[in-house]
Parts: structure tokens; sequence; C-alpha cells
């Protein structure tokens, strides 16, 4: 579904990835891990258009869209989940989930996928009027989440979706990464929570300082001596 090609992206004369090469097989969901300023943002942001690439390609269903504009690659099928959330404050649940289904114009379906992310989300719907900017973090990765699926995306980046979020929210955001997958969503995850991100991944990349050094399974990289001692403690 999606083959990033010697990507490398600069901020200025800074050189935040250095031919970054990967592959997101449909129905997968894929991790990139790696610490903090390793270019895994970046890569995402090169993804959808909200940075361009100095050089490389970056292929979505056998097509470049490295020099695409974000609103046509969201038109394509991709979605970002943003780190930080970056929900509209001053604004309620529901607006902010009208806003992920800007680009459209089929209003009976954006109503039945209304009822999809309440489905998903249940706090959200007994929330729908309340302002964003009042509800908890878990809570507004919700509504960063059910904003990104009112796209009907086919592939949904998520950026650090565990950020700042409570033990107890981090498992239940997992688990609904897990069930959006499984209901024939493409998922590629950036997360410093290595050991969450490469469970729930069929395949996995470590990123350290704009390269990708390792990559495989999400069981053998959990199982790599390497991986164990840079980001599991081990």
């Amino acid at each position: 579904m999606l083959e990033v090609k010697k990507l490398t992206v600069h901020y200025g004369v800074i050189q935040a990835t250095k031919e970054v090469s990967f592959q997101v097989k449909e129905g997968e969901i894929v991790s990139l891990i790696g610490a903090n300023g390793a270019g895994k943002s970046t890569i995402l942001k090169a993804i959808s258009g909200l940075h361009r690439a100095t050089s490389g390609d970056i292929l979505y269903q056998g097509k470049p869209i490295q020099k695409e504009s974000t609103k046509k690659i969201v038109e394509l099928g991709i979605s970002q989940v943003p780190e930080g959330r970056h929900v509209f404050g001053g604004m309620t649940v529901l607006e902010n989930l009208e806003m992920g289904a800007f680009l459209r114009k089929d209003k009976a379906e954006i109503q039945k996928d209304f009822k999809m992310v309440f489905e998903r989300f249940p706090i959200l719907e007994e929330r729908k009027k309340q302002d964003t900017a009042t509800l908890s973090g878990g809570e507004q990765q919700m509504v960063a989440m059910g904003r990104a699926l009112m796209s009907r995306p086919k592939l949904l980046l998520l950026d650090e979706p565990s950020m700042g979020l409570a033990p107890i929210f981090i498992k239940e955001i997992f688990a609904i990464i897990k069930m959006i997958n499984a209901q024939g969503t493409t998922v590629l995850l950036i997360e410093q929570n290595a050991k969450v991100a490469l469970e729930i991944a069929q395949q996995g990349y470590v990123l350290e300082t704009g390269r990708v050094v390792k990559s495989g399974t999400g069981k053998e990289l959990l199982a790599s001596d390497d991986v164990q001692k840079a980001y599991l403690g081990g």
C-alpha cells in the first residue's frame, strides 16, 4: 500500500532523515520506533504532504505522492492523527468530528460515520456537546482518532498516540487501534513506547538519527537484544 524509498528530509540545513526506506502492506499495522529526534514524525509529515522531501520517493498504491498537496493526499485515503492531538478547543466534540469530514459531500454517509465513531468511542457520544478543550488527554486522543476516521482513510497515520496518557488510557487506545485495523484500515504507527507498539505490529522498523537501523516482525524486534537494551529496559 505504501512504499517509502530513500527518503531524505531537511529542515533548513539540518538533515532530519537519511535515505529511509520501508514498506506498509495493506491490512498491516507497521510501527516505527526510536528515540526523540530519530526522524519519526518527520517521516509522517512527509507522507502527509506537510513537509517536502529533499529526495526519495513516497509511493501510495504504486503512485508517487511526494509532490501532492495535503488535501489531495487526504482525498486519496491517507489521514493522520498528529502528535499532541491538536484538537480544536472552543469547539464541541461533534464539531471536531465534523472537521474530519470537511472534504466530503455525502451527507447521509457522514451521518453513518458519526454513528460508527460513537460506537468505537462511546464516551465521545456522551461528551458530543462538550468543549473538547475540557476533555482529558485520553478523551482528546479519541477525538483526534475519530476525526481522522471521519475522512474514511484507507491508511491511518498515528503519531505518538500514547504521549502524555495514563497507563489505563494507553491500554484502551491501543486496543482501539487493533480494532480499527481488524475492521480494514491499514495503520502506520509512530511510537516511543516500543513495547506496546511492537506487540500489535506485524512489522516494525527501528530508527536512529534519521536512519533505519533494524527491521523485522514485531515479535522479532521484541525479542532482539539490541532493541531490548535500547528501548525496553532489558
